[in-house]
C-alpha cells in the first residue's frame, strides 16, 4: 500500500473504535441499569445473526474452533468487560484503563507474529498512555476497583483477539461479513446462557432502551466490526491496535458535548498528543524500489508480508 491508501484505510479503521468510544454514554445515559451481560448479549447475537442470514456460510474445518476463540476474544468476553467498566467507570476513566491494548499487543506480537519491537513503537506506546491519562483523569475522577479490573481483562481480551485474527488471517473466500458475522453469533451464543442465568431481564424497557441497544448492535456491533476487521486485514496489528486510542478521545468529547464535562488546556495537550501516538505508530511506505540485481528478495519479502492473509485451506 502506498502512503495515500495507508492513511485513509488507517482513517476508515479509527471509525470503529471512536464508535466504541460512544458505549460508554450510551450505556450510563440509555440502557437499563446495572445490565452488563444483556448488554454484551443484544449487541453481538443479534447482529451476528443477521450477518449470517445474509452470508448463509458457516465456518469448516480448523476454522470452527478458529471461530470459537477469536469470537470469545474479541467480542463475547470484550463486550462483557467493556460494559462491567463502563457501568463501574466514568466513560473517559474506563476508556484510559482500556487503552493498555496496545502495550499487549506489542508484548505478543514477538511472540505470536514474529514482529519486532521497535523504538518508535514504545514511544508511541508512552506518549498515547501519557495522552489519554491528561485527557480523562480529572480530579474527581472515580475509582471503582470492579471497574478497572474489568477494563485491563478487557484491553486483554481485544489485544489478544487483534494479534490471533492477525496470525490466521481468514479462510480462501470468506468475506468480510462472513467472518464478522460468525465472531459475533459466537460471541453472543457464549453470552446467552451465562446472561439468562446470572442476570434478571428487566421488567420492561423504554423507547429509549431500545434505541440505546438498536444503536450498539447496528452501528457500534455490525458496521464496526466490519470496518475493524478491514483494517486489520490491511494493517499491521501494533498499527491497527494503536488505532483504540480514538475510542478515549471520542469518549472526552462526547463528554463535553452531552454531559456537561470540561476540557481544559491539559486535556487539550492530551488529544494532541493521542493523535500523534497513533499517527506515529502507522506504518511507513518507501518510495524505493528493489535494485533489479535482488529480485528474490523482494520476492520473498512480498510472500512473507501476504502470509497472514492466505487463510487455512489446507486445514480445512
Amino acid at each position: 500500500m502506498n502512503s495515500q491508501r495507508v492513511a485513509v484505510t488507517s482513517a476508515v479503521t479509527a471509525l470503529a473504535p471512536a464508535v466504541w468510544g460512544s458505549t460508554y454514554l450510551v450505556t450510563t445515559e440509555f440502557l437499563p441499569p446495572d445490565r452488563p451481560l444483556l448488554a454484551s448479549t443484544v449487541r453481538a447475537l443479534p447482529a451476528g445473526l443477521i450477518l449470517l442470514l445474509i452470508t448463509r456460510t458457516l465456518p469448516r474445518g480448523i476454522w470452527w474452533w478458529r471461530a470459537v476463540v477469536l469470537g470469545v476474544l474479541n467480542i463475547g468476553a470484550f463486550f462483557y468487560f467493556l460494559f462491567l467498566a463502563a457501568y463501574h467507570l466514568p466513560g473517559g476513566v474506563a476508556a484510559l484503563v482500556m487503552s493498555v491494548q496496545p502495550m499487549i499487543v506489542l508484548l505478543l506480537g514477538p511472540v505470536l507474529l514474529q514482529d519486532r519491537i521497535r523504538p518508535v513503537h514504545l514511544t508511541s506506546c508512552l506518549l498515547g498512555a501519557a495522552g489519554v491519562a491528561l485527557l480523562v483523569l480529572q480530579p474527581d475522577a472515580g475509582l471503582d476497583a470492579t471497574g478497572i479490573t474489568a477494563g485491563l481483562l478487557g484491553a486483554l481480551s481485544m489485544g489478544s483477539g487483534i494479534v490471533l485474527t492477525k496470525r490466521w488471517g481468514r479462510p480462501d473466500g470468506v468475506g468480510l461479513l462472513t467472518f464478522t458475522g460468525w465472531q459475533l453469533t459466537v460471541g453472543g451464543l457464549v453470552l446467552l446462557p451465562v446472561t439468562l442465568l446470572g442476570e434478571d431481564l428487566p421488567d420492561h424497557l423504554t423507547w429509549g432502551n431500545v434505541g440505546g441497544f438498536a444503536y450498539l448492535g447496528i452501528i457500534g456491533a455490525l458496521i464496526a466490526y466490519v470496518l475493524w476487521f478491514r483494517g486489520l486485514s490491511q494493517l499491521p496489528a501494533l498499527a491497527a491496535s494503536f488505532l483504540s486510542f480514538a475510542s478515549p478521545l471520542c469518549a472526552a468529547v462526547l463528554g463535553y458535548l452531552f454531559l456537561d464535562e470540561s476540557l481544559r488546556p491539559l486535556q487539550l495537550l492530551g488529544a494532541a498528543a493521542v493523535v500523534g501516538a497513533v499517527v506515529l505508530a502507522q506504518p511507513r511506505t518507501g518510495r524505493t524500489r528493489p535494485a533489479p540485481s535482488q529480485p528474490d528478495r523482494a520476492t520473498s519479502r512480498v510472500q512473507h508480508d501476504s502470509h497472514p492473509f492466505r487463510g487455512s485451506t489446507n486445514n480445512e
